[in-house]
């Protein structure tokens, strides 16, 4: 799979390498959602929530039975010889592993990766989850359910849909010459004529915007909550103007690493994120209850394995489900097709093995971790000041639980405003990788210009700046949005599931990793068909 710049056309390949159909119909229908949400806030609302809850009542069972059953195929594959393949026609990986994952990790995270870290667990303490309902609120295994739960909805599933099996394809139909892509999913079924086929446009398109909301909705969220914080540390006035810059100066930090380049931009960011992240758990760890931690965190994480299938799939309580974990899963799925591309693309020289262990074992137990620290921390401080932390959540929501945090630790200012930046370097990096995914799923040929990168990067920050100058209810719809874009993308996401080990077995005969019953000599495969 070729990485390079297009070439200047000498008379072989076109001039033009970007697919402006595409391209125009992505912007076009993200426009005007915005602008219909500015000219009629109350139906849009309304409308996307109406839709929202359709598809959960629709759609979510077959969400959960798809990333269940796509975090088991990956793991199978790990322990296959198959696995051994190497991936994208490169002899060594391009990163090293620290930052291959780093990248990985902070483009999957973004604003989630604090405020949902330290909120979520506490939600679940409040009001103990309905597949729990035998379990009482404020005690050991109370806690042990909100952090399993946690885990649910940000742990092994989400990470596999993410980043395994699509990527697998997806680098596989690249050395067949496909574009990177979101039709390229497709290749298992139509073989080359993805690259061509009608019917790969509109996936292009569907999952150009679904991402897109996904991402915007981050950056007008973290724009409203930064704002919301620092009126909590300095008194700053918690108004439009503030929460316009705080998106500006993000754009601009996402815009510089884009000019940058991945090999420079999105991997500093990632690594100043991780290194980041690392020392404010260390802080919190020992400014706060490591013991309890460490209890919590073993406690949650059995319930979670123990109850692994009956959680990854429970139904009971609908209204429940549709607000958490199938919100949480369509929000993935949303993403699950640019962020192949973009796993694709930065893990050429990987074997399949390496790949789905980065992608589908190391994160998620990382990001356990992560929330059962920040987590388990809020609901160790509310237990010994009752209301102290759960009290602020209830009132004025996913903001106040990480400032009620630090507020009770030492250095409590100091560590307060490393979360804030950490939070912004997450939604930095999230923009700048999915501006890359987006751009490149708008190309013919060759990689995208740091121009069309940029370009994408502003459109989101606009897109976040306009949305929330009608206040929570713009953005709220805009990530109710991108679970209705899921629908669409949760089939585009199925050939993947029984594609990527036949493809992976024949790329493993290919290259001699394996032989075939019937064929002793490794020979090609066809080009054109599964």
């Amino acid at each position: 799979m070729s990485t390079t710049e297009a070439t200047p056309d000498h008379g072989n390949t076109p001039k033009t390498t970007i697919d402006w159909p595409t391209a125009g119909w992505s912007t076009g229908i993200l426009a005007a959602f915005v602008v219909a949400a500015l000219v009629f806030p109350s139906a849009i609302s309304t409308g996307v929530g109406k839709g929202f809850t359709l598809a959960a009542s629709m759609f979510g069972a077959y969400w959960q039975v798809l990333l269940l059953l796509t975090f088991f195929v990956a793991v199978a594959l790990i322990f296959t010889p198959w696995s051994r393949a190497r991936l994208g026609g490169m002899r060594a990986p391009e990163y090293s592993r620290f930052k291959w994952v780093a990248m990985i990790m902070t483009t999957l995270l973004a604003g989630g990766g604090v405020f949902w870290a330290a909120a979520e667990p506490l939600y679940h303490y409040s009001s103990v989850p309905p597949a729990f309902d035998d379990v009482e609120q404020g005690t050991m295994q109370g806690v042990f359910a909100a952090l399993a739960v946690s885990f649910v909805d940000w742990g092994f599933l989400a990470w596999a849909i993410l980043g395994s099996l699509g990527a697998i394809v997806m680098l596989i139909a690249a050395d067949r010459g496909l574009p990177l892509r979101p039709r390229s999913l497709l290749y298992p079924i139509l073989g080359k004529k993805a690259a061509t086929s009608p019917i790969g446009s509109v996936v292009d398109v569907v999952s150009i915007i679904s991402v897109a909301a996904g991402t915007i909705g981050p950056v007008g969220f973290l724009g409203l909550q930064i704002s919301y914080a620092l009126q909590s540390l300095f008194g700053f006035p918690d108004v439009y103007w503030v929460q316009l810059g705080l998106i500006a100066v993000l754009t601009a930090v996402a815009g510089v690493s884009v000019f940058s380049g991945i090999n420079k931009g999105i991997q500093l960011l990632s690594r100043i994120n991780v290194w980041l992240a690392i020392g404010l758990m260390a802080l919190v760890l020992v400014f706060g209850s490591a013991w309890y931690v460490l209890k919590v965190f073993v406690g949650g994480f059995g319930l979670y394995i123990t109850h692994f299938i009956p959680l990854s799939l429970y139904q009971g309580d609908q209204e429940w489900v549709a607000g958490w974990t199938v919100f949480f899963f369509g929000w993935f799925l949303g993403y699950a097709p640019l962020m192949a591309i973009f796993v694709a693309r930065i893990s050429q020289g990987r074997t399949a093995r390496d790949l789905l262990i980065g992608t589908s074992v190391l994160p998620p137990l990382a990001t356990t971790v992560w929330f059962a620290v920040l987590g388990g921390t809020g609901i160790s401080l509310d237990q010994q000041n009752p209301g102290a932390v759960t009290g602020p959540l209830a009132d004025d929501g996913l903001p106040a639980a990480i400032m009620a945090i630090t507020s009770q630790l030492p250095l409590s200012t100091l560590i307060a405003i490393a979360f804030l930046l950490l939070t912004m370097t997450f939604v930095a990096t999230t923009t700048d990788s999915m501006s890359y995914a987006i751009s490149q799923s708008c190309m013919r040929q060759g990689e995208p210009s740091p121009r069309l990168r940029v370009t994408w990067a502003v459109l989101i920050g606009a897109a976040a700046a306009v949305l929330i100058s009608i206040g929570d209810g713009g953005i709220d719809a805009l990530q109710s949005a991108i679970v209705i874009a899921a629908v669409p993308v949760g089939f585009v996401m199925l050939p993947s599931l029984f594609g990527a080990p036949v493809l992976l077995r024949r790329i493993a005969i290919e290259q001699g990793v394996v032989t075939s019953k019937t064929t002793r000599v490794a020979s090609p495969a066809p080009t054109d068909q599964l």
